[in-house]
């Protein structure tokens, strides 16, 4: 049951913009990609995000190419989960298979302002906030288990009981 603050953004948050671009062939290892998170939109985010923090965001959350940093960059720093009005496909993919809950609930979008204490209870599919509790739709079964896995290759190995890869 994911408990942390809230960062939030608006509509149209594209992967150049959750990590630069101009990084994807240069980065390497998770420090220096989770040193590029979000660093053009929120100069902050990086010194201020604590494990278990969520992302809060508008439509289309993750548009653009597909730049699998886009979602690894927010694991890297800790980001429990990403709660949008709705999420760009490739992205909503792209943060499951690396282990990043992703939920759409538009209500609890409106209520959440940056800074509120955010509990996700995955059991009852509600967002918790200082406005309320907001239900959201549940997972499917496959996708909880990869994400409770930590990604799709945890998962991959844990079904294949592969002890590394």
């Amino acid at each position: 049951m994911p408990t942390g603050r809230a960062w939030k953004y608006g509509d149209n948050v594209n992967t150049d913009v959750i990590f630069p671009g101009k990084y994807t062939y240069t980065a390497s290892g998770r420090e220096e990609i989770a040193r590029h998170a979000l660093e053009d939109l929120d100069p902050a985010f990086v010194g201020g995000v604590r494990p278990g923090d969520v992302i809060v965001a508008g439509r289309n959350w993750g548009c653009g190419s597909s730049r699998e940093q886009a979602a690894t960059c927010l694991v890297y720093n800790g980001v429990a989960a990403v709660i949008a009005e709705s999420f760009s496909r490739i992205f909503y993919r792209n943060a499951i298979n690396n282990g990043l809950l992703t939920i759409t609930c538009p209500a609890a979008v409106k209520a959440i302002h940056t800074g509120d204490e955010i509990t996700v209870d995955l059991e009852s599919h509600t967002i918790t906030c200082a406005a309320g509790t907001f239900p959201f739709p549940p997972m499917s079964g496959s996708v909880r288990q990869i994400v409770e896995a930590g990604g799709l290759i945890e998962y991959v190995k844990r079904r294949l009981r592969i002890t590394h890869i």
